[in-house]
């Protein structure tokens, strides 16, 4: 039962309220001389709820069963103490993988966020052609001489698809030889870019993703961005041969601006254990700053899936069908960057 209201006898409001009949009841109570007349009858208080009352102000009303604002702070409180205490007393799960679902889904999906929708502005297209369940290969360009594209991807993946997918990416050794990013990496559910842990993963019925440019094209001067470099030996497509999942193509547009790479250093990269040492307009002669990328406007496109279960299982050692299906999608991926290419207005906008 709700809370009494008391109204006090001398609140214009409340006979504001009530119309003008009890106005005048409460001026002929008022002007009738004590010990002359009858004596009026005495009016209940109203009851709070009644047909003619008129509902509460909203500031007055008092939040129920945590409803509010000040309810939602409240849940989202209790639920972030909730978090914590998992994770101090290690109450969570993670697979052979080292995939945390919940720290991705909590954490790291919000700090990637922001610079998805904010700062690169992603627009994604065709993300219905990526299957609602089952294992399936993603196959998509490489660049923007850091890794960024793979995480915008697997954000895209994870915030738009009608089946709330998650995207399970195969990354280079040298991910997970850092510090830091190594850890990070597993949480997010990477894995190391071999044949055994990604057709474990589709045969877990997970959504995989491959970049096959690798470091050429993470790693490639800006003079030939948008243009696709080799795709290694097709082992990605022997891995969806076996399993029988499909290839759906990925093409990405913005990241190849996002550090233009003018020179490598060599020297430094041998002596860094790295592939290559980008040398750009900003990096490395603004410092720390010149490491943040170009705000550029990005465009992700997920085109029509390439079945693969229509093979023999044999399909998968025959080179001659493995060249022939990486070239398609190849080709396909090429000519999608053309197409978002042409419709693009700017790098920026």
């Amino acid at each position: 039962m709700a809370d009494a209201k008391v109204i006090p006898f001398d609140d214009d409001r409340s006979r504001g309220s009530r119309g003008a009949g009890n106005r005048r009841r409460g001026g002929a109570a008022e002007s009738a001389p004590v010990g002359e007349g009858p004596v009026g009858e005495v009016q209940p208080l109203p009851v709070r709820g009644a047909a003619e009352e008129p509902a509460p102000e909203p500031d007055q009303s008092p939040a129920v069963d945590g409803g509010g604002e000040d309810g939602g702070l409240e849940r989202r409180v209790a639920a972030g103490l909730s978090f914590l205490r998992r994770r101090l007393t290690g109450d969570y799960e993670v697979d052979d993988f080292g995939y945390d679902a919940e720290l991705t889904d909590q954490v790291l999906m919000s700090l990637l966020r922001p610079v998805y929708e904010k700062y690169f502005r992603v627009e994604v297209k065709g993300v219905e052609n990526i299957p609602a369940e089952g294992g399936a290969l993603i196959v998509a360009n490489h660049s923007g001489t850091l890794p960024l594209d793979g995480l915008m991807m697997q954000v895209a993946v994870h915030d738009h698809h009608p089946a709330d997918r998650h995207l399970r990416l195969l990354a280079a050794d040298l991910v997970f030889v850092l510090p830091v990013v190594n850890e990070l990496a597993r949480k997010l559910g990477h894995t190391l870019a071999c044949a055994e842990d990604a057709e474990r993963l589709l045969a877990q019925g997970e959504l995989v993703g491959v970049m096959p440019e690798g470091f050429k094209g993470i790693g490639k001067p800006f003079g030939e961005r948008y243009k696709l470099q080799r795709f290694g030996r097709g082992g990605f497509v022997s891995t969806a041969l076996r399993q029988g999942a499909p290839i759906v193509p990925c093409s990405i547009v913005g990241a190849e601006e996002i550090y233009p790479m003018i020179g490598n250093s060599k020297t430094l990269a041998r002596l860094l254990g790295f592939p290559y040492f980008p040398l750009t307009p900003t990096f490395p002669w603004l410092g720390p700053l010149g490491a943040v990328p170009l705000p550029t406007k990005w465009t992700i496109q997920f085109g029509e899936p390439i079945p693969t279960d229509g093979y023999a299982p044999e399909a998968a050692e025959d080179p001659v069908l493995m060249f022939n299906l990486t070239d398609q999608v190849r080709e396909q991926i090429q000519h999608t960057l053309y197409k978002l290419l042409v419709q693009r207005r700017s790098v920026f906008f």
